[in-house]
């Protein structure tokens, strides 16, 4: 299984990266479509649709986020953007809240949170793509979000006694959240130190950092409530030793929608 689990990893993030460094826009726009798609096809497993109900959502979500590349006017990205951001705050309210089921107790509710996660989650994205170093804003944000799971995951096999959050994720522990909120602050003072940021600039990617990093936890954490939630495990089985695809960018849909508006709040950087 550990095999299994590494040799999956390991293709995977070749693929990521080749498709972060070699594909123009359009095909990055599209390749991330694809990922979208299948997210949204789990998604609809969580929600307990099947069949051709649940290949119909996927559909129409693949079809709001055509709908954005098409006719979305770029002043209004950010917007949306800060419309994610509130919804992962309500996310992180539903989340400590749990079990109690304020806020996604019918099927109707949980749809309407997986277009939430999902499309945001492209529009992040590309936007990151597009910008004139976007290869590297999406490589940052890559290494955050792997930090802040790698970190978490060795602090808390070494040093993990509290639990974070267990009536959501049992696993998950404080001292492990602490692992991945320093593995993230020490990749955003490297990435500053590297482009000879001035103090201000070094100060706001290190605070950018860390709130990239509790977003990563967070949309985590979520996904894992929808999961226990539906009484399963994974999200699909797509991916050998990993599970789904969801439970791959789980961390992704909450941490790049708020890495993406730091960004826009700080262009110069």
């Amino acid at each position: 299984m550990i095999k299994q689990r590494l040799l999956t990893a390991l293709v995977l993030g070749v693929l990521v990266l080749a498709g972060v460094f070699l594909l123009p826009l359009q095909g990055f726009a599209l390749g991330c479509w694809g990922v979208m798609f299948l997210a949204a096809l789990e998604w609809a497993n969580l929600a307990s649709l099947k069949g051709a109900v649940k290949t119909g959502y996927a559909l129409f979500s693949a079809a709001v986020i055509a709908v954005l590349y098409f006719f979305l006017p770029p002043q209004l990205s950010p917007w949306l953007l800060v419309g994610a951001a509130l919804f992962w705050l309500w996310g992180c309210y539903l989340i400590v809240r749990y079990p109690a089921r304020t806020g996604f107790s019918t099927r109707a509710s949980k749809l309407l949170i997986g277009m939430a996660v999902v499309v945001p989650t492209w529009l992040a994205l590309v936007d990151l793509k597009s910008l004139p170093e976007g290869n590297l804003a999406l490589l940052m944000l890559l290494l955050l979000v792997w930090g802040a799971d790698t970190g978490a995951y060795c602090a808390g096999k070494l040093f993990g006694r509290r639990k974070l959050i267990p009536g959501v994720s049992p696993g998950k522990t404080v001292e492990g959240l602490f692992g991945g909120v320093v593995t993230c602050l020490f990749i955003g003072l490297v990435a500053g130190l590297w482009r000879e940021l001035p103090v201000p600039a070094l100060v706001y990617v290190m605070a950018l950092s860390l709130v990239t990093c509790l977003a990563a936890v967070f949309g985590d954490l979520f996904e894992s409530m929808f999961k226990r939630e539906r009484g399963i495990k994974d999200s699909g089985r797509l991916l050998p030793g990993h599970g789904g695809v969801l439970d791959r960018i789980d961390s992704l849909t909450a941490a790049a929608p708020i890495f993406m508006l730091g960004l826009y709040w700080a262009p110069a950087l």
